[in-house]
């Protein structure tokens, strides 16, 4: 199941400009959670210990890695296809587990040392349902030290039905102007990834271990509800620090 470096290189290169057709202003954000990251440990004098929760093929972590580079990371994803591109391609970016978020055992998977400084994700967590998510930011807010912080980027919808369209539309309008739309689509790059010799085996593996890949269960929370539920799971802040239409940037501190 071996993949070399340049067919990795050619798929996350793909994938990259894939992303931006969903995610709005998405190489601001990621700067946005890296900023976040590199604020809440500026004063630790020891490594700082950062999750990367849904990492795909390490788009995250490699960024992060490069703006903290003194950071050690921890990359999770349960898609086996998306963690061998990271793997391969960001090998020296984060340390890369296999497993389930909000399956139990997941955070023992982790194998974490001390607690964590900061838990971050990107167009990630949307897929679990509400209690599976409560319940995962219950384990983050127990494996983080008081004082560090989830960072979470997303489309949170607003509570109000009118002005989701308008946020909705407003992002929409900037990818459009960003003319991230030419890029292919999510299908697009699956399908085509299919016909890529090197990645038989994982598609094998992944089909076996994700028959429904898909969001079974997930709803669709807004801002609010994610507030919410981070206050309910023990962090005594939580809030938007960067929003442009729906995609938004939520910090909760412990």
């Amino acid at each position: 199941m071996g993949l070399s470096l340049a067919t990795a290189e050619k798929w996350v290169e793909r994938w990259e400009l894939q992303q931006q057709r969903y995610a709005v202003d998405r190489e601001d954000r990621f700067t946005v959670i890296a900023d976040v990251v590199e604020h809440i440990t500026a004063a630790r004098t020891d490594r700082p210990l950062v999750v990367d929760l849904g990492c795909g093929p390490g788009s995250l972590a490699a960024r992060l890695a490069r703006r903290l580079p003194h950071a050690e990371i921890v990359a999770v994803d349960r898609d086996p296809l998306l963690l061998e591109l990271a793997r391969t391609h960001h090998a020296d970016a984060a340390r890369y587990v296999d497993t389930v978020i909000g399956q139990d055992g997941w955070t023992r998977a982790l194998r974490l040392d001390r607690p964590l400084d900061a838990a971050v994700s990107s167009t990630a967590l949307h897929y679990l349902g509400t209690d599976a998510l409560h319940r995962v930011y219950r384990e983050l807010a127990a494996l983080l030290r008081p004082g560090g912080v989830l960072v979470n980027g997303d489309h949170l919808p607003q509570d109000d039905a009118v002005l989701a369209e308008v946020a909705a539309c407003v992002g929409r309008r900037r990818a459009e102007r960003q003319r991230a739309l030419a890029h292919e689509d999510w299908v697009s790059w699956w399908t085509a990834a299919a016909g890529e010799p090197e990645l038989a085996d994982l598609l094998a593996v992944r089909r076996e271990r994700l028959p429904a890949a898909g969001t079974a269960g997930a709803a669709r929370l807004s801002l609010a509800d994610h507030v919410r539920l981070l206050r309910g799971a023990g962090f005594g802040r939580a809030g938007a620090v960067w929003q442009y239409g729906d995609s938004c940037v939520v910090v909760a501190i412990r």
